[in-house]
């Protein structure tokens, strides 16, 4: 199968890559930056903005799949940084499969689509998308989402999944954001106890691969679906970061605060962010404060069942191979 992955030279998008080149599948990887091991591996590397209509159709020429990775994430406050990227660029790549006779597309979506303030305890896809979003990345994922699920049609299969914090060698997102947040030994949460739910990168990315090789033979059972990815491993916050951080020889000191208290201080960030328009990410804001102080994880019968999904590798296995990895690259320095 030849596919195109949008993001390919990104955390999850270059792993993809990875897997499928292992298969024998012919890549095209799409991405604004260079991608020189993914080249080395046998990809096809196409550097260029997902928001680039003319060169992301010619670059979807002749391919059978796409699996659209391609997003902007983080904590900024400026909603058209957003757009562009999550949805915008999502209409390029759902044109791009009309355009060129595409009849598969795998989309990475999010499990914060459905998030509003409150424990998520075992939710499934039934889980309705809130009414209104207080931060531009859940809202512009869900509006993205909900676009390729409209999109599913005989003629293009459309499958979404949500994995869950990935995590793993190589992140470039989550761990550098827990270092920095712990540099003095010390880190506050408002939800310490609660339990939350992560995928390691090489079972969030073979999720895809399910995904799409369901599209090629039983369109039927998965089109226009939506799929929680998890490691069916729920637990607690301090637990897992606490170990994310040990993996890569960082200890550290776990406390609790007041989730009043963490929200508040969410509101005082994002207000002074915006006042003074600020263009960097807040330390804090009231999404990344719900979501620290509430339990999120979810029942992924649904994966399991349609896609035959499994956590292949345990999140044990994960960090051991997330702290030899970091031993590795710390003997070579």
């Amino acid at each position: 199968m030849k596919v195109l992955v949008t993001g390919g030279g990104g955390f999850l998008g270059s792993v993809i890559c990875r897997q499928l080149l292992a298969r024998g599948d012919e890549i095209i990887a799409y991405q604004r930056s260079a991608a020189d091991a993914l080249e080395k591996q046998g990809a096809k590397v196409i550097r260029g903005d997902i928001t680039d209509v003319e060169l992301l159709n010619s670059a979807s020429k002749g391919v059978d799949a796409i699996i659209h990775t391609a997003a902007k994430a983080g904590l900024s406050l400026n909603y058209e940084d957003f757009f562009g990227p999550n949805v915008t660029g999502t209409e390029n790549v759902l044109n791009a499969c009309r355009n060129n006779g595409i009849t598969k597309l795998v989309f990475t979506s999010s499990p914060s689509v459905t998030h509003s303030d409150g424990d998520i305890e075992g939710g499934n896809e039934s889980l309705p998308y809130p009414d209104t979003y207080n931060s531009p990345y859940p809202e512009t994922k869900a509006l993205s989402e909900k676009m390729v699920m409209a999109a599913n049609c005989m003629d293009l299969a459309t499958v979404s999944l949500r994995p869950h914090l990935i995590w793993g060698p190589g992140d470039n997102h989550l761990l550098p954001k827990l270092l920095e947040r712990a540099r003095h030994g010390k880190l506050k949460l408002p939800g310490p106890h609660k339990l939350i739910d992560t995928v390691y990168i090489e079972n969030a990315a073979k999720a895809h691969l399910l995904a799409l090789d369901k599209l090629a033979t039983d369109p039927e059972t998965i089109g226009g679906k939506t799929y929680f990815i998890s490691n069916d491993e729920p637990l607690s916050q301090s637990d897992i970061i606490g170990g994310l951080l040990k993996a890569v020889g960082f200890e550290v000191d776990i406390q609790g605060i007041s989730p009043v208290l963490a929200k508040a201080a969410g509101t005082v960030l994002e207000t002074g962010w915006k006042l003074f328009g600020l263009k960097s990410e807040p330390p804090l804001t009231r999404w990344s404060a719900e979501h620290l102080s509430t339990a999120h994880w979810y029942d992924i019968s649904a994966a399991k069942r349609d896609l035959a999904y499994t956590a292949e590798i345990s999140i044990a296995e994960g960090l051991e191979i997330l702290a030899e990895e970091f031993r590795r690259k710390s003997e070579g320095a």
